[in-house]
C-alpha cells in the first residue's frame, strides 16, 4: 500500500510506502474498548447528593407514634418526604481506568487506519519555520479541504513553528508520541508530516513485536 506525499499547496511530491500493519479491515472492537474508556476517563464523576443523614434538620419526631390517624413517621427527612434525603443518589466516585499500552496502540493504528481508508490521513512533506510567522500556513485549511477540527502531528516542536502554527482556527497541534485513537477519531482530518508519520510507524511496530514477545 501507498499513500501521496504532498507539500504545503496540496500538490503531491512524491509516495510513501505503507507497512504490512495498514492491511486489513478495521477492527472495530477494539476501537469500541479505547472509546469506551477514554469517554469514561473524561468523566468528573462530581455529581453528588444528599441521603437522610446529611441533610439539615429531622431530629425530632413529627408527631407521636401511635392515636393521630397519621402514618408513623420519625423525621421529615425521610426519603419519603418532600425536602428530604435521596435514596440510591449519585455520589462522588472514581472510575478511572486503563486499558493494556498494546491495546491503546492497537487502536490508535486502527482509528488511522480508518482515516487512511476514508482519505482523512494527510501526509505532508515537511513543514519548517525560520520565524514565528502564520502567514506562510494560512493556507493549510483550503489546500487540504479542512472545514473541520482537524489535527496535525509534528516531528518539528522548536518555538518557531509552534508559534507559527499555534493560531491556525482549524488545527490542534500534536506530537507523534501523544497521539491517541480518542484525538484521532474526534477530528474530521488528521495531517501528518513524513517525519511525524515515520515516527508514528515505529511507535507501532514496536508495540507489536512487544506484544508479540509477551504472548
Amino acid at each position: 500500500m501507498e499513500i501521496p506525499v504532498r507539500n504545503l499547496q496540496g500538490q503531491t511530491v512524491g509516495r510513501l510506502i505503507l507497512d504490512s500493519l495498514w492491511d486489513g479491515p478495521v477492527n472495530r472492537a477494539i476501537l469500541s474498548q479505547a472509546v469506551a474508556m477514554y469517554r469514561n476517563n473524561l468523566r468528573r464523576w462530581t455529581a453528588s447528593t444528599k441521603t437522610r443523614a446529611e441533610v439539615s434538620g429531622g431530629g425530632k419526631k413529627p408527631w407521636k407514634q401511635k392515636h393521630t390517624g397519621r402514618a408513623r413517621a420519625g423525621s421529615i427527612r425521610s426519603p419519603l418526604w418532600r425536602g428530604g434525603g435521596i435514596i440510591f443518589g449519585p455520589h462522588p466516585r472514581r472510575t478511572y481506568y486503563q486499558l493494556p499500552q498494546a491495546i491503546r496502540v492497537k487502536a490508535l493504528l486502527e482509528s488511522l487506519k480508518g482515516k487512511l481508508q476514508d482519505e482523512e490521513l494527510i501526509v505532508v512533506d515537511h513543514l519548517h519555520a525560520e520565524l514565528p510567522k502564520t502567514k506562510p500556513f494560512s493556507g493549510l485549511a483550503k489546500a487540504f479541504a479542512v472545514s473541520r477540527k482537524a489535527l496535525l502531528v509534528l516531528d518539528d516542536s522548536s518555538p518557531s513553528l509552534l508559534k507559527s502554527l499555534r493560531n491556525l482556527a482549524w488545527f490542534d497541534l500534536r506530537s507523534p508520541e501523544s497521539l491517541n485513537a480518542w484525538e484521532v477519531l474526534n477530528v474530521h482530518k488528521v495531517l501528518v508530516t513524513q517525519a511525524a508519520f515515520e515516527r508514528i510507524q515505529t511507535r507501532l511496530a514496536h508495540a507489536g513485536s512487544s506484544a508479540i514477545q509477551e504472548n
